[in-house]
């Protein structure tokens, strides 16, 4: 029985997580069995299941992280109001460092998709709260009066898109190297911004 969130132990919590991470990345997910990881943090059965019902919550658990370290870093540089495009842009910038940061992370989401309902479903969950945070930034630009009147999940899912794409040279063919992925999604983010871009009549420039 899982013990309350409140009541964990973080860094007991924390060992299991990042014990889980490197073999994920070391061994691959599927071939990483819970035991595994047990016997990496040095922790007993008991233990384990007092923080994740299985391997899938612990995948879960690692990506739900991630998310909270991309919204929580792009957070402030969105809160002005003087240039809303600029703010776009340098979110864009920080989100992007944040995944170059966590190269474990990053390679965890680049390769686990497709593997099983359950684990799509892990990585749905995490770009959805993706999607909600550009989008809100979106509407935020449309209300201001800084961008066009667009449709926004389109615009949302197309900055996502070319995330995955970028990230998945840079991790997985290795086609790029790391700051590469950054400026091409950046540049990708300056197009993006200046075709949302409106006049002070709300018209496009």
């Amino acid at each position: 029985m899982q013990i309350e969130a409140s009541k964990q132990n973080k860094e007991r919590r924390q060992r299991l997580l990042e014990c889980a991470l490197d073999l994920f990345i070391e061994k691959g997910y599927f071939n990483t069995s819970i035991r595994d990881i047990i016997e990496r943090s040095s922790y007993g059965t008991g233990t384990f299941y007092n923080y994740f019902a299985d391997r899938e919550d612990i995948l879960k658990a690692l990506l739900e992280v991630f998310a909270e370290q991309i919204i929580t870093s792009i957070t402030g540089s969105y809160s002005g109001e003087d240039d809303l495009l600029d703010s776009f842009i340098a979110t864009e910038r920080i989100t992007m460092e944040v995944f170059a940061r966590h190269e474990k992370l990053s390679e965890l989401y680049s390769r686990v998709a497709g593997a099983s309902a359950p684990i799509d479903k892990c990585l749905q969950q995490f770009e959805d709260r993706l999607l909600a945070f550009y989008s809100k930034n979106i509407e935020y630009g449309i209300k201001k009066g800084a961008f066009k009147n667009v449709p926004v999940s389109p615009v949302a899912h197309s900055i996502l898109a070319i995330e995955k794409f970028l990230l998945y040279k840079w991790i997985v063919l290795r086609a790029i190297t790391k700051d590469e992925m950054v400026e091409m999604v950046v540049s990708f983010h300056e197009t993006l911004a200046a075709g949302l871009l409106a006049d002070k009549s709300g018209d496009s420039i």
